[in-house]
Formats: C-alpha cells, structure tokens, sequence
C-alpha cells in the first residue's frame, strides 16, 4: 500500500535508493570542500611567489635607476607578472561556483532524506534553502579588474 501522504505521494523513492543518493550528494560535498582547499593552499603559494618576483623586480628597476640596467627591459617583465597576479582573480570566481554548488548539493542532500525518512522525534528536519540565484558569477573570461564578487 503506497502512502498517499507523503510529499512524494505515490512517486516515493524507496529507502535505500534515497540513502545512496544522499550519500552520492554528501561526497559530492565533501569532494568539493577538498577542492576549495586545495585551490586556496595553491593560489596563495603562487601569489606569494609573484609577490616575491614583483620585490625582485623592483630591486631591479632601482638598480636601473643607477644606469646598471635599463628600465625599458623590466617593464614587460613587470606588466606580466602583474597579469599573473590579475590571473589569480580566478579563484574569487572558483570559490564562489563552489560553495555555490556545495550549498545547492547539501540542500538536495537534506530534501531527499526529509523525504524518504521523514521528521525525527523533535519535529520537522532543518533543510537549508538552496541558493536562489543558478550561478553566482558571470565572468567568462578575466580583465584586470573584471572580478564581480557578490
């Protein structure tokens, strides 16, 4: 006898299919926390490498001051490093597109349990909105200056 009132009503998704999904949806999750780590550890190494490559620069442009060096040399140097820098602006956008599908995953993640097993002993499961807006950021390609961050 199928249980006409549940939200799902005669469509119910079977128990153990629910807890796979649920399953499937959580390391989803994790596997994206995992990658927000990673991208920020990355992204900070290589910005503290530019930072270190711009110091040197500049030590040279001095150095250029005093004859030793001619500046009209470092400046292509300079003007690509500060588009490496520019560059790194991606992980802004990265980190936003995943907490966005992290928090739109773990929503799914708590519906589908709400679901298939219903409330607990103390009422109603918590299951957070998903996110309104279906992606948080709109660059397609990176300008200096170009990240919209909201």
């Amino acid at each position: 006898m199928i249980d006409d009132s549940s939200p799902l009503g005669e469509h119910a998704i079977p128990l153990l299919v629910a807890a796979e999904l649920q399953d499937h949806l959580m390391t989803a999750t994790n596997d994206l926390d995992r990658l927000q780590t990673l991208l920020a550890d990355a992204c900070d190494t290589l910005m503290l490498r530019f930072s270190s490559a711009v110091e040197q620069m500049q030590t040279l442009m001095g150095a250029a001051s005093d004859h030793r060096i001619q500046a009209d040399e470092l400046l292509p140097v300079m003007r690509s490093l500060g588009a490496a820098v520019t560059a790194l602006q991606f992980q802004d956008m990265a980190s936003q597109l995943i907490n966005h599908t992290h928090r739109r995953l773990r929503s799914c993640a708590d519906q589908l349990a709400r679901e298939a097993m219903g409330d607990d002993e103390e009422g109603l499961a918590v299951v957070e909105d998903a996110p309104l807006r279906p992606n948080p950021v709109t660059q397609s390609e990176m300008d200096a200056g170009s990240v919209e961050l909201f």
